[in-house]
């Protein structure tokens, strides 16, 4: 169903591909969700001729889980992985040994763990910019050995958002590729392959499975050379997704549409309380004209997502009664679920990033991190200036 299109001959919206691309009836029983596949292997009609053979190489139920999120990302090919950790560690497998990369400075705790802790043993290096201008790039390029520029927009936890335009074309003058983590957005408010970037990665984790219920990462490409690249590494390392997993996140990516306009409505809402509060200094969201980037959000996003971050009043201590008077927003690490979640980014998700590093990213012990759930607006509206009002003691 990669060339569906609707009566018009246009391509359909995003909420009617994900409910129909992959999930085509099953040509044998006429069953309107095709069947789970569990088996390993499968039978080949001769020696070496089979469209399956194992399920490390490929899986009815994987595959159908790629092309639905290809198809949401504008993409043609589509990878899925055990974690978005996963994802990232093939990708940087696909890079010669001893390259240099590019990243945005403000990046997961995870991936900043990954690039200097585990990827430091392929020799590969990492310079961390800024990137709040495309013209940074040619100033850190290693000639023949830098490969790639990777980007998160927003980034996690400061929601700092990135020219993904600008710096794909200036990346590409100088023959990088440029990775987007779009796990914030997903392909709901956001496609980044839309805005010249050539891979997109996802932590399938979060809001497209959207129900904090599977751990499971994914990339997709356009790019013909480096999915080829991709698709062996995937069955070479076997970083791959049980089918169940697959299963469970192509089922998420049906309701991805409705979830999001309600986790950015909410976000809203959250947020502008927040702005509004005496016991906040500072409130972060791409939604609200206050953000320095909110014209680059408007300009680059359909949504501006369900994540909201501040600096509450006071001092660690402050947060800590913060978490302990919020009811409906529960201490937990991930985001993207239907359920709202806070967290506190220097002690938990960003703990791995160095206290010197943290500071220079404005990471202190008084940033609350909100990923903002689907619950009714004014309970989560009323739950945080509640928890906020008793906090300040």
């Amino acid at each position: 169903m990669a060339g569906l299109t609707n009566s018009s001959g246009k391509k359909p919206g995003l909420a009617t591909l994900a409910i129909h691309v992959g999930s085509e009836p099953d040509p044998i029983t006429g069953a309107v969700i095709p069947p789970l596949s569990m088996s390993t292997t499968f039978k080949q009609q001769e020696i070496g001729v089979s469209t399956y053979e194992y399920s490390r190489s490929n899986n009815p139920t994987r595959e159908s889980f790629e092309k639905c999120l290809a198809a949401l990302e504008n993409g043609k090919h589509g990878f899925a992985f055990s974690s978005g950790s996963a994802g990232t560690a093939t990708i940087l497998n696909s890079l010669p040994k001893a390259s240099h990369i590019i990243s945005i400075n403000d990046v997961y705790g995870g991936t900043y763990r990954y690039f200097t802790k585990v990827a430091v043993g392929m020799g590969i290096t990492v310079d961390f910019l800024e990137l709040a201008h495309a013209d940074e790039l040619s100033e850190k390029v290693i000639p023949g050995v830098t490969k790639l520029v990777w980007i998160e927009s927003p980034t996690n936890p400061t929601l700092k958002l990135a020219n993904i335009s600008k710096i794909s074309e200036a990346a590409h003058k100088l023959g990088l590729l440029v990775v987007v983590d779009n796990t914030f957005m997903s392909p709901a408010f956001q496609t980044p392959l839309d805005l010249g970037a050539d891979i997109v990665i996802h932590s399938v984790t979060k809001y497209l499975n959207g129900h904090s219920d599977v751990v499971m990462g994914a990339v997709v490409t356009s790019n013909d050379e480096f999915a080829e690249r991709l698709r062996f590494l995937q069955n070479a390392i076997g970083a791959i997704p049980s089918p169940f997993d697959c299963y469970q996140a192509l089922r998420g990516l049906k309701t991805l549409s409705l979830r999001m306009k309600q986790h950015g409505e909410n976000a809203l809402a959250v947020a502008k309380a927040l702005e509004n509060s005496p016991y906040v200094e500072k409130v972060i969201y791409p939604g609200l004209e206050s953000h320095p980037q909110h014209q680059l959000a408007k300009s680059q996003m359909k949504g501006f997502g369900g994540m909201v971050s501040f600096y509450i009043k006071g001092d660690l201590e402050t947060a800590r009664l913060f978490f302990k008077n919020v009811k409906y927003f529960t201490l937990a690490e991930s985001l993207g679920g239907v359920e709202s979640l806070a967290e506190i980014p220097s002690l938990m998700t960003h703990g791995s990033v160095s206290a010197a590093d943290r500071e220079k990213l404005g990471i202190s012990d008084t940033l609350i991190r909100l990923s903002v759930g689907i619950e009714d607006t004014e309970d989560l509206v009323e739950d945080v200036l509640n928890a906020l009002k008793l906090s300040q003691v």
